[in-house]
């Protein structure tokens, strides 16, 4: 006899995924594969998509890439559309591509920065939750997951259009879950602390060790796997009564004052 009803397994399930060449996006489509979803992958960098592509395909695992710019509205809904079609549905969105633009309020750049960086971070989640919605009413197991960041909790210096953008990206979640709950489509979202990716690399390793000793209670940055698994948290069929949340994925760090 069962002991529960719900379920902890997407298998069979189609998951839709941004920013899939590196780091978190790639760390999360191999994850959902290796767990039965069937991924629709996207990127700018095609070189780095077919290479995270061609790896899930030698393990026997479902996967399909198109290579996107998020800045182009009619190439998302042209991408989401073909990966539905190719999969037969779809039924979890995650919005993880990111960019992060250091822009000084007082520079020459700076509305360069800011217009940048809400097009990649903000305006393309609404373009893809948008044109998921006629696939995500359709599913039995409607999910969305945006990725954010602690920079949504707090701030660094010389980083507002970052910030900005990921506060809205809590903003969205929160509004969006309200909005879209009376259908059963849950809308969350993941804060990532400090994390091995791209946008870490040029760090030199002494001064992750210092930082993480000095702000992260588990003294250590991430793997992208880490934050990958918080995120097939929110995508479970048994993750139903779990909307509008942010979750921080931080080791500590936003409960750390000292």
């Amino acid at each position: 006899m069962a002991l529960t009803k719900l379920s902890r397994s997407v298998e069979g399930y189609v998951a839709f995924i941004t920013g899939a060449a590196s780091g978190m996006g790639e760390a999360t489509a191999k994850l959902f594969a290796s767990e039965g979803a069937k991924v629709a992958l996207v990127d700018v960098n095609a070189e780095g998509l077919q290479r995270v592509v061609s790896e899930i395909e030698a393990e026997g695992c479902a996967v399909r890439g198109w290579t996107l710019d998020l800045s182009d509205g009619e190439a998302i809904k042209q991408a989401i559309d073909a990966a539905a079609a190719h999969f037969g549905g779809l039924d979890m969105l995650v919005n993880n591509a990111g960019i992060s633009i250091p822009a000084p309020i007082d520079g020459d750049d700076y509305e360069a920065a800011w217009s940048k960086s809400f097009d990649i971070l903000i305006t393309a989640h609404i373009r893809t939750i948008r044109a998921c919605l006629p696939h995500l009413r359709a599913s039995q197991n409607p999910r969305i997951v945006n990725i954010a960041s602690t920079e949504g909790l707090g701030a660094t210096k010389g980083g507002s259009p970052y910030t900005a953008a990921k506060t809205g990206v809590i903003g969205l979640t929160r509004s969006l879950a309200v909005e879209l709950g009376p259908e059963g489509i849950t809308v969350n979202c993941i804060c990532p602390g400090p994390i091995r990716t791209g946008m870490t690399e040029a760090i030199p390793e002494e001064n992750k060790q210092v930082y993480a000793r000095r702000r992260v209670a588990l003294r250590r940055y991430a793997d992208p796997e880490e934050v990958a698994h918080g995120t097939l948290n929110f995508c479970l069929p048994a993750s139903s009564f779990m909307t509008g949340t942010h979750l921080p994925v931080d080791g500590g760090l936003t409960i750390k004052n000292a």
